[in-house]
């Protein structure tokens, strides 16, 4: 019986699994947004909530707490100057879990799990490259074998 056994195992031996949470971590406060199985996403949010929570201390100490988790000085510093200033008048809860999809090869439900003040990406207007292959695809489709 696993009585007053917290976290899942997540089928790895103790040190694969911090350190496969110490890499979804550090993605996740990179790029700002990840995909992993719910499983995965559910036990990282209090890692990812402990960090910000240090970087809005913003003392030496903190950093260097940090540092020991996390894989990279990179992302310490962009925790510590951009990310914790976002979050400044927040008192948790910086992380949200979107269901996406179920994975083809196994099945399990997939998640994209993203921080909940995200900078805002020109996502509304589609990318230079995209336009011009669209335009091309709508006029090649408007003529018809005919007209030639």
């Amino acid at each position: 019986m696993r009585h007053k056994k917290k976290g899942r195992q997540l089928g790895r031996q103790t040190k694969h699994r911090w350190a496969l949470f110490r890499s979804l971590v550090t993605s996740l406060l990179e790029h700002e947004r990840i995909e992993t199985t719910e499983a995965k996403a559910k036990e990282i949010r209090g890692f990812t909530d402990r960090m910000i929570t240090l970087g809005k201390d913003g003392s030496l100490p903190a950093r260097r707490r940090a540092l020991s988790f996390l894989r990279s000085k990179a992302v310490v510093s962009k925790l510590f100057s951009d990310v914790a200033a976002r979050f400044r008048d927040r008192q948790g809860g910086y992380t949200r879990i979107i269901r996406t999809r179920r994975r083809v090869g196994d099945a399990a439900e997939m998640v994209a799990m993203e921080l909940v003040a995200r900078p805002a990406i020109a996502a509304t207007s589609p990318p230079a490259g995209a336009s011009a292959v669209q335009d091309k695809d709508t006029t090649a489709s408007r003529s018809t074998p005919g007209d030639a």
